[in-house]
């Protein structure tokens, strides 16, 4: 018998599947999140408030790792996401992140995960077009711009959601 826990794991879902896969786990009583978020989506006659997936393509699922065969035979889950014969769980402080996010009133959508070091380009403000490494300093985004010929370099604060990775 093992004294192993249940695990938070990503699942990657088919396309436009989060929310049946989500419904599948439940109903199999498997503890699952699908973070969501509001947005106002336009026809051609209407405007209507509709809820979607934070994260377009998964839904978290929390499960003990012998369990997974039962896991990947729900319809519209493509896989457990990671790498190796057995992916890595998700930490439950990132999951108990989210489910805070999703409980409070303030307001949120997705954004391309940054990490430091990353090269990015400013797509708006007045430095469009800039290429740069974006690094942390205190809770705020730096761009460093680098003369490599003299390995010199200039560093301007930015707004996280004015770059793409590239």
């Amino acid at each position: 018998m093992t004294l192993e826990t249940p695990r938070w794991y990503a699942l990657r879902t088919r396309s436009r599947h989060e929310k049946l896969v989500r419904d599948r786990l439940a109903k199999q009583r498997i503890e699952e999140l699908l973070p969501t978020v509001v947005r106002l989506s336009q026809w051609k006659d209407r405007k209507k408030k509709v809820e979607w997936p934070l994260f377009s393509g998964y839904c978290f699922a929390r499960f003990l790792w012998q369990d997974r065969l039962t896991i990947l035979k729900i319809p519209g889950i493509v896989d457990i996401v990671g790498g190796g014969l057995r992916p890595q769980a998700i930490p439950d402080e990132e999951i108990e992140a989210l489910k805070t996010l999703m409980h409070s009133t303030l307001p949120y959508d997705s954004h391309p995960y940054l990490r430091e070091g990353m090269t990015v380009e400013v797509v708006r403000g007045p430095l469009q077009g800039v290429k740069g490494i974006l690094l942390r300093k205190a809770n705020r985004f730096r761009l460093v711009l680098g003369v490599h010929l003299i390995q010199q370099a200039a560093a301007v604060e930015i707004a996280a959601s004015d770059v793409v990775v590239i």
